[in-house]
């Protein structure tokens, strides 16, 4: 898996575009998935989630997807679980402190973000705190809510 999580990584700027544009459709079938219902449909979604982008970016399925932000990078997969940049202990050759054969995900995210074109604003932006009650439910559907002005209920 880390080789297509780094393969992700060096192709972020497509894989971003690609991300953004099936954002785009999803917040455009906003009325029709209203309609079915959020929670009627978040499990369909989180599995199709969950192989998707656990395939290519070794995601975590903790609901509140910041890949668009951190370079397509999933910063769930930091030893340490750090969301907002690296803890310090990133060794001398960019390599993890708690897991040396691994290279730091904010060591990757920072290189996709460079890739991306979004260093200056995407990851800068400071995350939330991981809600743990989202985790393995459909972060894409969260985000259609949040751009449509749905609130979650």
């Amino acid at each position: 898996m880390k080789l297509v999580r780094y393969w992700s990584v060096r192709n972020a700027r497509w894989l971003r575009w690609v991300y953004k544009a099936l954002e785009a459709c999803l917040v455009a079938l906003h009325p029709v998935l209203d309609r079915l219902g959020y929670q009627r449909i978040d499990g369909t979604f989180a599995a199709v989630e969950k192989l998707v982008k656990g395939f290519l970016f070794d995601s975590q399925s903790c609901g509140q997807c910041s890949l668009g932000e951190t370079g397509m990078a999933c910063p769930m997969n930091c030893p340490k679980i750090l969301r907002n940049g690296p803890c310090g202990g990133v060794r001398s050759n960019g390599h993890c402190e708690v897991d040396p054969d691994m290279v730091c995900v904010w060591v990757t995210s920072w290189e996709g973000s460079r890739r991306i074109g979004n260093l200056e604003t995407g990851i800068q932006v400071i995350q939330p705190p991981v809600d743990v009650r989202h985790k393995g439910t459909s972060a894409w559907l969260r985000a259609v809510r949040r751009k449509s002005g749905v609130s979650e209920s």
